[in-house]
């Protein structure tokens, strides 16, 4: 007898793009940077919603936001907009709060255009082994300085081993993701990433080796590196 595994957990994903971008010097919001015709959000959105198990994508926006309702994508019935935040954390939150029936979270940066489906789905794949979660990363293979706050000297060396940096997606039970980032916001912590929530109230979310091309878009050079990995990215399949 052949077993079929019908265990189809539901995610539902939630994209902050509520940024401006300001170190990428341009007229439009980083997320609104075109390549090959489509915003750099088109990509990120798309890849997401190939995936079955991902039942909603909710975009969190700056409440000034003009351009996302001009995009096609933004009418898929899959997709919905809220009002973000100033933070991170106040984006994130703002898409916590719709009701959903999914118990998983998976929270990706509106920059980061190259994700592959593969990662994505190695990702998800955790849900059957780790209660908690998981992100996408890689170790570190750079030599890293730690610098005085002028950024112009160096006082010592980090010892790479063990380090890593950190990508998104993250995943997350979404239940306990919300109770987290709700303390962290009470109690005035600093976070850059919502792994960073769940790690201050000790828990402890699995690495997961993922591509060097899932680049984050911050810098001008960026986009050159993204065009070339976005190549044979078919947007209408």
């Amino acid at each position: 007898m052949i077993l079929v595994n019908v265990f189809q957990p539901k995610i539902i994903a939630i994209v902050p793009a509520a940024g401006i971008g300001s170190r990428m010097q341009t007229n439009v919001p980083k997320q609104y940077i075109k390549i090959k015709n489509y915003t750099i959000l088109e990509y990120t959105l798309k890849t997401l919603l190939l995936h079955p198990n991902i039942i909603r994508i909710i975009v969190s926006l700056h409440k000034k936001d003009s351009y996302f309702h001009q995009l096609s994508i933004s009418s898929d019935f899959r997709i919905i907009s809220v009002i973000g935040g100033e933070k991170r954390i106040n984006s994130v939150l703002s898409g916590l709060i719709i009701e959903t029936d999914a118990d998983w979270v998976i929270i990706h940066d509106a920059v980061r255009p190259c994700l592959t489906y593969e990662d994505l789905e190695k990702l998800i794949s955790v849900i059957k082994k780790n209660p908690v979660g998981a992100i996408l990363g890689k170790p570190v293979s750079d030599t890293i300085k730690y610098s005085n706050s002028s950024q112009k000297k160096i006082l010592y060396t980090i010892h790479r081993k063990n380090l890593w940096h950190a990508f998104t997606p993250q995943l997350f039970r979404i239940n306990l993701l919300r109770n987290c980032l709700k303390k962290i916001v009470s109690n005035n912590i600093s976070i850059t990433d919502e792994a960073s929530a769940l790690e201050y109230y000790g828990y402890h979310p699995l690495l997961i080796i993922g591509s060097c091309r899932n680049i984050k878009i911050t810098w001008p050079e960026d986009l050159l590196l993204a065009k070339f990995y976005l190549q044979d990215f078919n947007i209408n399949k």
